[in-house]
């Protein structure tokens, strides 16, 4: 078991644990030695997102490069999926993002990427892990040196509107963009305004400590009163860090991933783009997905939770769609991660190109009843999952469910935190189920 790595890198409580100064260096001492190959001079490309912590582990990683040789090129506040599209076309060794995601402000994370762009296998991980207790510094004439990249954003920028149809603009579309005062708080509105909407911001005032903080993907509740009071035709609440979103019909009605994936696939696969007539998602995604996807011809392959996962999945079988439910949608045409941003676009691609609203575009499938709980528990004592109450209360649902649902449970790779999930028809036996689990879980 990793010391340090989880679901999507490293993450946990800012100074504390391990997201500390020190061990934010020694993974950077450990990732410049390991992506350090071949005689030319070796560069790292650093983002971050808004979190007061943010300054302190930038400053800690970008000591920890240049000890070790490496040119560092500090970007400042920057979407995740800019971060793997800079690293590769910079032509650099290694890419870092420095954000907790959807967490809150107190906590943060390293998310590596490699030189392709891509984030890092277990593989990779587990070797730069096992380095990070054997430093080798540079010699003094070798140290490396750290710049600031000023035109990264804009990069980017152009980056996201050339996903979006040439044929189209984004005339007469009213837009809600809540930017959870995190990442992309410069970088979505003027996409969206580049592209012709008429563009209303919400949430783009950040303080190192309202990152997340009612608003957001986990949180569109205002987004969704922004969208239905200002009579605009969609909503886009982007995370922390933009790599998902989750979008809000002109009704103020949520639209999460499943449907997202579900309107590209579809519309790709009737264009003749969609790679392999079949999309990746992870364990998370709604059955209604699956039997609509089947209707028109396109298959399911799921993954376990985590967009990592998803897009090992999609370069193995040679796949450009697939996603999370909680909004991460991974459109390899365009970037290597999940990018709240550019799914979006496609989405309002359809809508112009259709001429039909939001909630008609959106309404992809029927979503069959889920119901998940999460249950905080102590992360130094025991297992909760291993309780014989929990094992048996697990069991009991398992037989109440068979051939009418589906019941996941699992812990949390970012936070100490058991997700019991159920699906079904029946509504209340996933809620009665999930509910016994529960409590035995918090009881535990």
């Amino acid at each position: 078991m990793s010391r340090f790595f989880g679901t999507d890198g490293v993450r946990g409580e800012a100074n504390n644990g391990v997201m500390t100064a020190e061990t934010a260096m020694k993974l950077a001492m450990a990732a410049g030695r390991y992506f350090t190959r071949g005689a030319h001079r070796h560069r790292v490309v650093i983002g971050k997102d808004t979190r007061l912590s943010g300054y302190m582990i930038e400053g800690a990683m970008e000591a920890g490069f240049t000890s070790v040789g490496m040119e560092v090129l500090l970007t400042g506040p920057i979407p995740t999926p800019a971060v793997g599209m800079l690293t590769k076309s910079m032509r650099a060794d290694i890419g870092v993002m420095i954000s907790a995601s959807h967490n809150p402000f107190t906590d943060n994370g390293v998310k590596f990427f490699g030189p392709d762009g891509y984030k890092l296998s277990d593989e990779d991980e587990a070797a730069i892990e096992a380095m990070m207790d054997e430093p080798r510094l540079a010699a003094a004439s070798d140290i490396g040196r750290a710049k600031q990249i000023d035109d990264a954003a804009g990069r980017y920028i152009e980056i996201a509107k050339a996903s979006f149809p040439k044929s189209l603009s984004l005339d007469g579309l009213k837009i809600v963009v809540d930017c959870a005062n995190g990442a992309a708080y410069r970088t979505a509105p003027t996409v969206l305004w580049e592209l012709g909407a008429d563009v209303l911001p919400l949430a783009v005032e950040p303080d190192g400590r309202n990152i997340n903080r009612n608003c957001g993907s986990t949180d569109p509740k205002i987004c969704a009163e922004w969208v239905v009071a200002n009579g605009a035709d969609i909503g886009v609440a982007l995370d922390g860090d933009a790599d998902r979103a989750i979008l809000i019909d002109e009704t103020g009605r949520v639209v999460d991933g499943d449907q997202i994936i579900g309107l590209i696939a579809a519309g790709w696969r009737a264009a003749g783009r969609l790679a392999g007539d079949a999309v990746v998602t992870t364990v998370m995604s709604n059955m209604g997905l699956e039997r609509m996807l089947e209707g028109i011809g396109v298959g399911l392959i799921r993954t376990p939770v985590g967009d990592r996962h998803v897009v090992a999945e999609m370069r193995a079988r040679g796949m450009n769609v697939g996603g999370e439910q909680s909004g991460h949608v991974v459109l390899s045409d365009y970037a290597t991660t999940g990018d709240g941003l550019i799914a979006a676009l496609q989405v309002m691609a359809a809508m112009q190109t259709e001429g039909r609203s939001a909630s008609d575009v959106c309404a992809m499938f029927e979503a069959m009843p889920q119901v998940l709980e999460n249950i905080r528990f102590e992360a130094s004592g025991a297992d909760p999952l291993s309780a014989p109450a929990v094992r048996a209360a697990i069991d009991e649902a398992e037989a109440r469910l068979a051939g009418t649902g589906r019941l996941l449970i699992r812990k949390s790779g970012t936070e100490p935190l058991i997700r019991v999930m159920a699906e079904g028809e029946d509504e209340s036996l996933i809620r009665a189920v999930v509910s016994a689990i529960s409590a035995e879980v918090a009881a535990a």
